[in-house]
């Protein structure tokens, strides 16, 4: 039986009026969600816009960490944002991003907590992480890109054997298959509720 998709349409509805989710794209397929929104923005962009994909062929963690982006089972999405923050302190992006997980997880009945700076624990294993990229833009308010992956469905098999002892997910957590869907949108809201501090 196939994984179904993210759907969209839906997550798209749920984000209407908001400023994180104003624009939502979903890919099949990408490099990493990181690069596909710095592949397409330019200075007028506005903030807000949120890629998921629904696999990464070159996902990225901290310190040039490799992120394991299995197709439809987890949720990898990055966020155009124009903080008025200085780029050296991207870490506050982290983590907002990280607490906003961490809240989502919990109406879903897991308690996780954040492993400074970048990674969502449950227990000892890794079951989100985020990755935010500042750049500075030329005669334009600089940008932040915040990429986050959280493992949703997945069953041990779907991990690689280097991870499979430290990693882990929300189905195995909850022994059920979860709604992909309902998760992307709680925490697109949660997240876009505990930006207005940055905006």
């Amino acid at each position: 039986m196939c994984d179904p998709p993210l759907r969209v349409d839906e997550i798209r509805n749920a984000m209407l009026g908001r400023l994180i989710g104003r624009e939502i794209h979903l890919l099949e397929m990408t490099r990493s969600t990181n690069d596909a929104i710095l592949d397409c923005i330019t200075k007028g962009t506005a903030a807000g816009i949120v890629v998921f994909a629904e696999t990464q062929t070159s996902g990225r963690g901290q310190r040039g960490n490799v992120w394991e982006s299995a197709a439809r089972k987890g949720l990898w999405f990055s966020v155009l944002l124009r903080p008025q923050i200085p780029l050296t302190d991207s870490i506050q992006l982290t983590s907002w991003a990280a607490a906003c997980i961490c809240q989502t997880l919990l109406q879903f009945g897991i308690e996780a907590i954040v492993k400074a700076p970048n990674d969502i624990l449950v227990g000892d294993r890794k079951i989100a992480g985020v990755l935010t990229e500042m750049r500075a833009q030329p005669r334009a308010p600089h940008i932040a890109i915040v990429g986050i992956g959280v493992n949703v469905n997945h069953s041990p098999p779907d991990f690689s054997a280097a991870i499979r002892d430290q990693a882990t997910s929300l189905a195995i957590v909850r022994d059920c298959e979860i709604d992909r869907t309902a998760v992307a949108i709680s925490l697109l809201r949660g997240l876009d509720d505990a930006y207005r501090r940055y905006a």
